[in-house]
């Protein structure tokens, strides 16, 4: 059995074989699978292409003949099966007429005749699909050399009912994956902490207060001005340091220099660093330092720049076994004014006197500085 006839017969047990318009259908079905084929093949020729399709009509008939009665054979015996080709659609598009579908059974006699009885192949001619017929089982020409061929038709089944039942199974699945990319998304965006508040976010320490550190730079004009002299006596007991009256705590490299010097606002020290930078040294007494050792100080350095040259006072402090102050940087005016920095001390003897440097000039330009007092008090 080739592959033609196989395939043909395989359609026709899917439905009632018996009913002569079923297996029209079915033959209806193996003609447009093949008219495909040979359209999705440009290069089959007009003669192949007849060829091909009477090949077909003959195994219909061949078939055809197995469905129809047995009839007399008088005046037909030795007569050839009659395959005929009608007029119609052309195959693969080549403009050759095809013929319209019917199927035609001859030379049957009378069932009461006594002649002998013989089967005779039917005249098939070549049938076309009728869109206004019902679907027949499909027609696979693929296996018989004709690829591309298949004709889709199944008897009583509604093709709109099968995509019906099948769009809920894909809507459930987009939407199923549609939340499940959402769930992911949520999940991590909760991880890298979109939805948290800058509160929340902020997982660093308690940072403490702004102190002042080494190279603090305070202008004369800001708004956090020191006091006039004087303003803090009320509420503080001060602790002189220093005073012009008793320069001898004072000590001046050698190419710096320190001189009591005296105008209508008093008397004050002129101290003038070197072209080295250097820093003049005044002495801070131990008894002062054992008075403030474990306790939180003040200092106090009541100054002015020279006449009409304003300049930028640094201050370095060593107390010794206490410390030291950091460095502290002024920029000091023509008007007097106190410059205070603080200093908290741990709770041990000093064991000797400290020193508090200051350079009248840090940007090393030869200005002068006038120190009136230096002084310290505890804070209560």
């Amino acid at each position: 059995m080739d592959a033609i006839e196989t395939a043909i017969r395989n359609a026709l047990e899917k439905g009632n074989a018996e009913d002569r318009a079923f297996r029209e259908r079915v033959y209806r079905s193996a003609f447009a699978a093949l008219d495909r084929a040979l359209q999705a093949n440009p290069g089959v020729t007009v003669e192949v292409a007849i060829k091909r399709r009477k090949a077909v009509q003959a195994k219909i008939t061949e078939i055809e003949s197995e469905f129809l009665p047995a009839v007399a054979d008088a005046g037909t015996q030795g007569n050839a099966p009659v395959v005929e080709l009608g007029t119609g659609a052309s195959p693969a598009g080549t403009g050759e007429p095809t013929a319209s579908p019917e199927i035609v059974a001859e030379g049957a006699e009378g069932a009461g005749s006594d002649e002998p009885r013989s089967r005779v192949l039917p005249v098939v001619p070549d049938i076309m699909p009728d869109a206004t017929l019902p679907a027949a089982p499909s027609i696979d020409m693929s296996s018989s050399g004709y690829a591309g061929a298949a004709t889709d038709v199944a008897p009583d089944r509604d093709e709109r009912r099968i995509r019906g039942r099948r769009l809920p199974l894909t809507a459930i699945f987009l939407t199923v994956t549609l939340l499940a990319a959402v769930g992911i998304g949520l999940f991590f965006a909760a991880q890298t902490g979109v939805f948290k508040t800058q509160a929340q976010l902020d997982t660093a320490p308690p940072q403490a207060p702004p102190t002042v550190d080494d190279d603090d730079f305070t202008p004369a004009d800001s708004g956090a001005e020191p006091a006039k002299p004087g303003a803090a006596d009320q509420s503080r007991d001060w602790i002189s340091v220093f005073t012009p009256a008793d320069p001898t705590h004072v000590s001046a490299p050698s190419d710096a220099t320190a001189e009591v010097m005296k105008d209508d606002t008093g008397s004050f020290l002129r101290i003038r660093s070197g072209a080295s930078g250097s820093a003049i040294s005044f002495d801070v007494g131990q008894g002062v330092l054992e008075k403030l050792a474990g306790k939180h100080a003040v200092f106090d350095i009541v100054a002015r720049s020279e006449d009409g040259k304003e300049t930028q006072l640094s201050v370095d402090c060593n107390f010794g076994e206490l410390g030291d102050c950091g460095r502290k940087r002024y920029a000091v005016g023509q008007q007097r004014n106190e410059y205070l920095f603080d200093v908290r001390f741990p709770d041990k003897q000093p064991g000797a006197a400290g020193t508090i440097a200051i350079n009248s000039d840090f940007d090393k330009q030869g200005k002068a500085a006038d120190i009136y007092e230096i002084r310290v008090s505890v804070e209560p």
